[in-house]
Order: structure tokens, then sequence, then C-alpha cells
């Protein structure tokens, strides 16, 4: 059961990234890990992020995703 819930939180940050005009099958963290050099709203939101989760965006990362992405950040 925690898996199936965990595939949910999951898709709904995939379909946020989508309505952000990123790629449907990418989490936001992912896309801000890689926006991280140029994206001043990213750095923000990760280093939020960081104390609840060390390096989230970086780990988060999915390199194999984000061709799809209609805008980038």
């Amino acid at each position: 059961m925690k898996q199936y819930f965990w595939n949910i939180l999951i898709s709904i940050d995939q379909l946020a990234n989508t309505l952000l005009a990123g790629d449907p099958d990418e989490t936001i963290s992912s896309r801000m890990g890689k926006a991280l050099p140029r994206c001043k709203m990213c750095r923000l939101v990760c280093k939020i992020l960081h104390p609840i989760d060390n390096n989230h965006c970086v780990k988060s990362i999915e390199e194999d995703e984000g061709s799809r992405e209609k805008w980038q950040w």
C-alpha cells in the first residue's frame, strides 16, 4: 500500500511538471536540478528542499528524461 501512495505522489509531480510545459515523464525536482546553473527560482526551491532531503534536486535528476520539454527554465 505504501508503494501505491508513493506512485500517486510521483504521478501528481509529473502532472504538475507537464502543466508547466515540461516532459510528462519527468518530475519537477529533476527538471529543477538540471536548470540549477541558470535558474534563480530553481536554486531557491532546491535550497528550501535541501534540509528536508540533502541535495534533493541533484539526486532527482533523470538524465534520460526531459527531451519532450516545451519550455526551459
